[in-house]
């Protein structure tokens, strides 16, 4: 035993202190040499055995303990960790420690931990009942923060959206940082959500955070967290930040264009490292997320204009994914409004349901400005007042009617221009007659279908 000298040291020098110290020690203390027999017993294991000590000492541990297992941790140098021992018909938990000097060993420590086994095991018992508790909270916690729509959700008839959820579905195989990027309205929520609930984090939370929704003071708490006290009007008890809470599962922050300049190095450290402090708070956080970020921006621009910083950029989109606008891939269209009628007008009904050529044409003519999220808004009031089982021209709104008027020339503009724009109407509202069968709509502009793929092809359209 390791002696520090000190002004009381003579006190310490004494074999008598370190008698008196593990005589009033709640547990019970036994210790024999190497040859099994015993050269200290403490009083609380002799009470505990109702043994005398100076009777016990010198003797061999089984001569007092029958079943001492002692002398075999001194020949096996392998020490016995809350190991149940029965004493009197009861299980209790030991401890054998092996005590060597130079390598050899010269004692074995016997300690008598518990009241008994059944007290680790009552115990066991308690711990296992409040791990089950959390888990269960933790999975409440992540059903009120559940992702809630799958690539399903996603109408994808065009070419670029077939390719789009194919590359977004191999994201959603791994943990890599993914960065959506398109027009307000595109969907990019709706890949956010899909992308998590394909991945190995499905089964834990999904956190949203609107990066521009949030007060620019209030942002840093939001995210991180603060601890009690942390400033005025704070919660008595600290609050977790939303990093904390996607713990194992995603965190989606939205419109990330939006985040001020002097939080993005903070943001940047979370990325790199997965560990934070909260607010008012000096202790490290750690937290095992799967980042997405989205924005409406042009974040390039942002970082040669110096409003976003360059190394943030890089970590966001390792995996970047853009949504194209509505009015670039019009096969979606059509496909796309009876996707959002079906889903208004639950049941048969919304089966049944069906629209006039001339409505067609008139959505696909229209160019949707607020993209999948304005055709969603428009569709939603027409169900609202659809009393029958056809949608006509005359049910959409009169801004969406006027696109159906034929292209007329502007004095002064190319011709070119226009003719291609009259050439790109008439095949759009062609296929939509022909819901998208380009066989079908070749027929119905009187030219071969292989004129119509040169044709589309050479004004830019998908194929």
């Amino acid at each position: 035993m390791h002696r520090v000298k000190s002004p009381s040291s003579e006190v310490f020098s004494d074999d008598g202190f370190y008698k008196a110290l593990l005589d009033h020690m709640s547990v019970g203390v036994i210790v024999s040499d190497a040859d099994g027999r015993l050269i200290y017993i403490n009083k609380t294991y002799a009470q505990f055995l109702n043994i005398s000590i100076e009777e016990s000492l010198g003797k061999h541990a089984t001569e007092v303990v029958s079943n001492s297992r002692l002398h075999i941790v001194a020949k096996t140098g392998i020490s016995e960790i809350n190991y149940p021992h029965q004493f009197k018909d009861r299980a209790y938990l030991v401890h054998r420690v092996p005590i060597r000097r130079e390598g050899k060993i010269i004692a074995v420590l016997g300690l008598v931990l518990f009241d008994s086994a059944q007290t680790a095991v009552d115990l066991a018992e308690k711990v296992g009942c409040l791990e089950r508790k959390l888990q269960h909270y933790q999975r409440e916690l992540a059903s009120w923060h559940r992702a809630r729509y799958g690539f399903d959700d996603i109408v994808a008839h065009s070419n670029r959206m077939r390719a789009l959820k194919e590359e977004a579905l191999l994201a959603a195989s791994h943990d890599l940082p993914v960065l959506l990027t398109g027009e307000s309205g595109t969907g990019k929520e709706l890949f956010a959500h899909a992308i998590h609930l394909n991945s190995a984090r499905r089964d834990y939370p999904f956190i949203t955070v609107n990066c521009a929704g949030i007060p620019r003071e209030l942002l840093e708490s939001e995210l991180f967290g603060y601890e009690k006290g942390a400033f005025t009007g704070a919660h008595p008890k600290g609050k977790p930040g939303k990093f904390e809470m996607a713990h194992r599962g995603t965190i989606f922050l939205d419109e990330i264009g939006d985040m001020p300049l002097e939080m993005q190095p903070k943001l940047l450290r979370v990325l790199e490292t997965k560990t934070f402090e909260r607010v008012g708070g000096t202790l490290p956080v750690e937290s095992d997320f799967r980042l997405i970020a989205a924005t409406n921006q042009n974040l390039d621009k942002m970082v040669r204009s110096g409003l976003f910083r360059r190394d943030l950029y890089y970590r966001l989109s390792v995996v970047p994914l853009e949504i194209p606008p509505l009015r670039d891939r019009p096969e979606d269209i059509v496909p796309m409004a009876y996707h959002f009628l079906q889903k208004v007008l639950k049941g048969p009904l919304g089966k049944a349901v069906r629209f006039r050529p001339e409505a067609e044409k008139a959505l696909c003519r229209y160019d949707w400005p607020g993209n999948a999220r304005e055709l969603k808004h428009v569709l939603e009031r027409i169900a609202c007042n659809l009393a029958k089982d056809f949608v006509e021209i005359q049910d959409l709104p009169e801004y969406i009617r006027k696109t159906v008027a034929i292209p007329s020339y502007a004095p002064g503009s190319p011709l070119d221009e226009f003719l291609a724009t009259a050439e790109r109407h008439a095949i759009l509202q062609a296929l939509a007659q022909a819901g998208n069968n380009k066989a079908q709509a070749a027929k119905i502009l009187g030219i071969h279908r292989t004129f119509l793929y040169k044709k589309m092809k050479k004004l830019g359209m998908d194929i």
